[in-house]
């Protein structure tokens, strides 16, 4: 006869024939924080079960900003693609697809990528839900999402293309998403591509043509930031923001403006190629600012120093953070 008698809600104790204690105390040694042990001997079992106290907590969620320059899988040449794009062959695609499996990020921010179609070569679908911007442009912006986190589509910040309505050649839009996690958690994200060619060039007055359409998309993501503000809700920003951030200037200034941000690059050199200042950022706001894991920020760089390469494989390295999402 088995007399089990409940010490608390989490741990019941029974009580056994000496031998079986013998046995279960030996067990006790080796057992591990939650267990379920059967014994049977003499038509008499032994169970004990134990929960740990401490539940599991899922693992981190790693989140990255890749630019992938021009990479499409059209059959090269193609006439749609510029005649200075890239001219990868399948051995640099299969390449890039593992590094991007050697990323591992469950949630990457991509630009310069011709679709989902291509990004599905480096982020296969079985693994990543993959959406893109509402825009009829080669360069895109999108998410590759691992499952099963959910992913629902927001309309784009259209807002972002600035540019005058007989120009040749379009802004990106900005990729706007919810990310819901299994355990029920969400993240707003928005993933941009802003526009090239005024890393460091003042923006207040702006100098150059480019830096007056960098200047323009500073208030659209600014208006987006105060409203996920207002909101109360976790959110995050990532992406190829074309901007040198560690020096005095407008367009972080603007954005701390609106809303308490963490911008996870402050302070860091991106030792991407020839190394300099990071212009792929990640901001964090709201509650998504206690999530970050100290210390996580990570760039991976390729094997390769000849610059040669540079166009085969891409000249940005994918920055990411690990997030513990609460």
């Amino acid at each position: 006869m088995l007399f089990c008698e409940k010490k608390n809600q989490k741990t019941f104790v029974c009580l056994v024939p000496r031998k079986l204690k013998q046995v279960h105390a030996r067990w006790q040694k080796r057992r591990s924080k939650s267990f379920c042990f059967f014994l049977l001997k003499n038509k008499t079992f032994l169970l004990y079960f134990a929960i740990s106290a401490h539940p599991a907590q899922a693992a981190p969620i790693k989140l990255a900003t890749w630019n992938l320059n021009w990479f499409s899988t059209r059959t090269i040449p193609d006439p749609s693609l510029p005649p200075d794009a890239p001219r990868r062959q399948p051995a640099d695609i299969a390449a890039l697809r593992v590094y991007a499996d050697r990323l591992g990020a469950d949630i990457i921010a991509f630009e310069e990528v011709d679709g989902v179609t291509s990004a599905a070569a480096l982020f296969p679908p079985a693994r990543y839900s993959l959406i893109a911007i509402r825009q009829d442009v080669l360069q895109q912006v999108g998410l590759a999402v691992r499952h099963p986190i959910r992913v629902t589509q927001n309309p784009d910040l259209a807002a972002l293309d600035v540019e005058p309505d007989a120009a040749q050649h379009r802004l990106r839009h900005g990729l706007d998403a919810t990310l819901t996690f299994p355990g029920g958690a969400t993240l707003r994200i928005l993933a941009t591509h802003l526009k090239t060619g005024c890393q460091t060039a003042p923006l207040a007055p702006p100098e150059s043509p480019a830096c007056m359409l960098l200047a323009a998309q500073i208030p659209p993501v600014a208006a987006w930031i105060a409203a996920r503000a207002a909101e109360g809700i976790p959110f995050a920003l990532a992406g190829d923001f074309n901007r040198d951030m560690d020096q005095s200037e407008a367009m972080s200034a603007a954005f701390q403006a609106v809303a308490p941000l963490t911008r996870v690059t402050a302070g860091a050199s991106d030792p991407c190629w020839s190394g300099g200042a990071f212009i792929d950022h990640i901001f964090l706001g709201g509650a998504a600012r206690a999530w970050l894991e100290p210390g996580s920020l990570r760039v991976l760089v390729f094997r390769s120093t000849d610059d040669a390469d540079r166009d085969r494989l891409s000249d940005h390295c994918p920055v990411s953070i690990r997030l513990d999402i609460k």
